[in-house]
């Protein structure tokens, strides 16, 4: 007799077995995080997705695979207020868009309160772990990381499991003018080909002849060595020395506050210090500090 609950059996099989998949809750040490199953019509797509394009063909494989066997993990949601939808994705858009292709009504998330800074920072991670992002949708992402979520170099380096130079040479591509990032995303130029031209001060052009005559990566090398060279790579350069100095910065004042302290800087020079304590004798101690 075969198993009732037999490997291979869809969602819909399941279901009709065991009737209705109840709201599971789960405990966290700081919130009550609820796996349920939400209407798709209920959820709108993250804004700030990293990914913007969707293969038809991945996501009918997908597609595929959630008829046969449903959504095997839940997406992860947040609710929201004042949109047309009750709750965004914060983090599975894919099977999200393969579920409605699958033809299902409802989809299991996970709901969890998440403000628009952390929603944004899952979404990136999630994505630039977890997905097959295109070369520009990662460098975007990687930019992202640094510049919304105030991450250094070093920190996405070890967040991603990547060596700082391969995060350095993605990030170059967010120098290219629109036009080269298209023809990036659209698979027209290689990504190690962009890399190359990204230090030229006419990478448009130079594409456009890599294109046409079919170069090698060691063919746009030699041709970026006789052109005029760029100055728009050394914003890049100057994020790391940045870090290198907030890194000095914070040495210092932990050693003369005793006390742990963060420089959390913002676009334009503003931003926070912010100093941590252990306990309320070190509270008194930062502020008598603070205060002579």
């Amino acid at each position: 007799m075969a198993n009732k609950f037999g490997l291979g059996r869809g969602l819909a099989d399941l279901q009709a077995s065991r009737g209705t998949i109840p709201d599971i809750s789960l405990l966290t040490p700081t919130e009550r995080v609820v796996v349920k199953q939400i209407p798709l019509a209920q959820i709108g797509a993250n804004p700030d997705q990293p990914r913007k394009t969707f293969t038809e063909n991945e996501l009918a494989d997908l597609a595929a695979s959630i008829k046969e066997k449903g959504v095997l993990q839940p997406i992860l949601l947040r609710a929201v207020s004042g949109r047309p939808y009750a709750y965004e994705i914060v983090a599975g858009e894919r099977r999200f868009r393969a579920s409605k292709m699958a033809g299902l009504n409802e989809i299991p998330a996970l709901v969890k309160t998440i403000d628009d800074t952390n929603a944004r920072e899952i979404a990136l991670i999630e994505n630039v772990q977890r997905e097959n992002l295109n070369p520009i949708e990662e460098a975007n992402a990687y930019k992202n990381l640094m510049e919304c979520c105030d991450y250094e170099l070093p920190d996405v380096a070890r967040l991603i499991g990547k060596s700082e130079s391969y995060i350095r040479n993605m990030l170059r591509l967010t120098s290219l003018p629109d036009s080269v990032q298209n023809l990036v995303g659209q698979g027209e130029l290689s990504a190690s080909h962009a890399r190359t031209i990204a230090v030229a001060e006419n990478p448009e052009e130079l594409a456009h002849k890599i294109i046409a005559e079919k170069l090698s990566v060691a063919d746009a090398g030699n041709l970026v060595k006789s052109a005029p060279r760029a100055k728009t790579t050394r914003a890049i350069v100057q994020k790391t020395i940045d870090a290198d100095v907030r890194r000095d910065i914070e040495k210092r004042l932990a050693k003369s506050l005793n006390s742990p302290a963060k420089i959390v800087e913002r676009r334009g020079g503003a931003g926070q210090i912010v100093i941590s304590f252990a306990t309320r004798t070190q509270l008194h101690e930062l502020v008598e500090k603070l205060t002579i």
